[in-house]
């Protein structure tokens, strides 16, 4: 199966690892991987900052620049959201709305694809070791991908997934929200770093590269032992494809 492959703007920048990875599971699977170099943001930041016509020129540059059938797989529930149900909303109303349906069709988070269209069945070749997850906000309440990603750890036999006490709440990072608010962000991403730690494990997963650089960036400031780590390193880790 050809799929195309969006990276975000996150992955491009700070997590070329995390791309690499998440393309290696796809090929694992016998998927044909295409990536198209003129690929930009998803437009999510510009568009939760209120500028809709600036957002609306970059998702028809991708809209237009994916054409075809293939499906689309994004590395992050966050993305996925944005491109498969905001852009709905984003031309609701506009000429080029069935356009923008067509190309929303065709969106599928990295860990629903794996799990729910491809249905993976994995080895687990690593250690026993307890781990623990956040949910991105935008992965829990619009692309609604959280059980598959649940479902790959769960899936793998030497993991003990601890549930957070307080999963659903927001880590503080919110895009610009963190840049505009740092000490209310700050404040966020403590309680979140206070239930991970209560939790007694080795590594906090998440599929969300901005939610990983908030939180590991805290861990580090705290000196907390806990592991970050994205979910498609962690696949790949256990798997034997990637370090």
């Amino acid at each position: 199966m050809r799929v195309f492959f969006f990276s975000t703007c996150l992955g491009g920048v700070a997590y070329a690892d995390t791309c690499v990875n998440a393309i290696k599971l796809l090929q694992k699977e016998g998927c044909e991987v295409v990536f198209k170099k003129d690929q930009t943001c998803c437009a999510q930041p510009s568009y939760n900052s209120g500028y809709y016509d600036e957002s609306r020129k970059v998702a028809l540059h991708n809209i237009r620049l994916f054409q075809g059938e293939e499906p689309i797989i994004v590395p992050s529930g966050s993305c996925a959201g944005m491109m498969r149900e905001d852009y709905l909303e984003l031309f609701e109303g506009r000429s080029e709305l069935a356009e923008v349906k067509q190309f929303c069709q065709r969106i599928y988070d990295l860990g629903e694809y794996l799990h729910k269209v491809l249905g993976v069945k994995y080895e687990d070749k690593g250690n026993p070791v307890k781990v623990t997850w956040h949910s991105n906000c935008h992965a829990l309440r619009t692309s609604k991908v959280v059980d598959s990603a649940k479902a790959l750890i769960n899936s793998l036999q030497n993991v003990e997934l601890v549930e957070l006490e307080r999963e659903e709440e927001c880590c503080g990072f919110g895009g610009s929200f963190s840049v505009k608010e740092p000490e209310v962000s700050y404040a966020m991403v403590s309680q979140k770093i206070e239930d991970i730690l209560s939790r007694n494990v080795e590594y906090v997963i998440s599929a969300d590269a901005g939610c990983l650089l908030n939180i590991s960036g805290a861990l580090k400031k705290q000196n907390a032992p806990i592991k970050p780590i994205h979910l498609y390193d962690f696949l790949a880790q256990r798997i034997g494809l990637g370090a």
